[in-house]
């Protein structure tokens, strides 16, 4: 049950129909992996951690660096030079001592990233490569847990939502293949701050939706955001029957 802190804590969205208190209890229950804790996984980090999901798992090799402090708000000047899972470690604890923080400080590799997203019940991909967001996905529809998958460069953003349990949901494959190593990143191609951060609030959004069972998941859409223009634009996507990550799940 939830005790008295518990619910003047979460009492504004414990309000909310679609949440109440059941809802709560299964976010408290729940345990949900980030895959990098930069500017997509930060307010992901935050946004969860605030809403009571029991545990976070955290993985990141890197290190805080000042040109990260633009956009990746989850760590500030005195944590540059630390792991950022440690940065994180110690401001999600300040934001919420009620939950479990699990660090994953090392790169994952096949093996480890196979137990870490078998230990949970939901991956967020906040990851910046095609190789960490393909093996991410492969060890998602491996063990059937659902992936939030967000992305975004320059002044625009992409986000969607790939959940194995659904007979009609693709994958990541499906819709990018292998893509290319040889895409921009952010440090080659820019970006601003509030375009990471609206994407990562999304995430988060989608997560608590599918951990406390409520609204319609973005599970089959791909949400592309122009922040030039404020516009949102939503395709439909569908599985691909011959693709050589989750055809053999859904036959």
């Amino acid at each position: 049950m939830l005790n008295d802190s518990e619910l003047l804590r979460y009492s504004r969205q414990v309000l909310l129909s679609q949440v109440d208190i059941d809802g709560q209890l299964r976010l408290k229950g729940s345990r949900a992996l980030i895959v990098g804790l930069g500017g997509l996984g930060s307010p992901v980090a935050l946004y969860l951690a605030a809403a009571g999901v029991g545990a976070l798992h955290l993985a990141d090799f890197d290190t805080v660096e000042l040109s990260n402090l633009q956009r990746q708000v989850l760590h500030d000047t005195s944590g540059i030079g630390s792991t950022k899972v440690d940065s994180a470690l110690q401001r999600l604890a300040a934001i919420n001592p009620d939950i479990e923080l699990v660090a994953h400080r090392q790169a994952l590799d096949a093996d480890s990233l196979a137990s870490a997203v078998a230990a949970v019940d939901l991956v967020l991909d906040c990851s910046d490569n095609f190789s960490t967001r393909e093996a991410v996905n492969a060890a998602c529809f491996a063990h059937a847990k659902p992936l939030v998958s967000g992305a975004a460069i320059r002044l625009e953003g992409q986000l969607s939502v790939f959940d194995p349990r659904v007979p009609t949901s693709p994958c990541y494959h499906c819709l990018y293949g292998h893509g290319s190593e040889a895409e921009l990143t952010c440090s080659e191609a820019g970006v601003l701050g509030p375009v990471v951060g609206l994407v990562g609030n999304l995430q988060a959004l989608e997560a608590l939706k599918l951990l406390a069972g409520f609204g319609e998941p973005l599970v089959g859409r791909l949400l592309l955001v122009d922040a030039l223009t404020t516009r949102f634009r939503e395709l439909r996507v569908k599985r691909d029957p011959a693709c050589a990550v989750c055809a053999c799940r859904h036959a």
